[in-house]
């Protein structure tokens, strides 16, 4: 990944963790409590939800680019990785583990999180929570994939669903 320290630009694509790949609308200067702030405006793709992001916390928060096109073999790699055993613990800890993962943002802890469910899945039912992890782990990965490799998110979910229907 590139610096925390980036200074996005209106237009930028970026992505914020645990909701995803979004776009810089604009970056605004607002007062609160007598100091002067600058915010990057920032809207998730999927769900056009907007959230304003302190331009001097943005690295703090995790707000980071996008993967680089060098970088998607690497997340593809992840998930193709099939001598992992999950931990045999209780859902809700796994659940617990899950999501922290997904929190960090990272597109490679987002991998590992939807390959270990993948293989979770072939073992045994997943609980609802584990099944909307995984729901959310792959768009998550699909959104950013196909936003660094400028392809549909279609494309990118038939790739990931080829790695795992072998």
């Amino acid at each position: 990944m590139k610096s925390k320290d980036k200074m996005f630009k209106v237009g930028d694509k970026a992505v914020y963790p645990a909701h995803g790949v979004g776009v810089i609308e604009s970056i605004e200067s607002r007062e609160i409590s007598g100091d002067k702030h600058t915010f990057y405006i920032l809207r998730i793709l999927e769900n056009n939800m907007t959230i304003m992001i302190p331009t001097k916390k943005a690295g703090d928060v995790g707000l980071r680019e996008i993967i680089s096109i060098d970088e998607i073999p690497r997340v593809y790699e992840i998930l193709k990785e099939r001598d992992v055993m999950p931990e045999n613990q209780a859902w809700n800890r796994r659940y617990r583990e899950y999501m922290e993962k997904i929190k960090t943002g990272s597109v490679f802890e987002i991998a590992e999180v939807l390959r270990n469910l993948f293989l979770l899945k072939l073992d045994k039912d997943l609980s609802f929570g584990e099944r909307r992890i995984m729901d959310t782990a792959r768009s998550l990965l699909v959104k950013e994939i196909s936003a660094a490799n400028n392809s549909s998110e279609k494309n990118t979910l038939q790739n990931i669903e080829t790695i795992f229907s072998c």
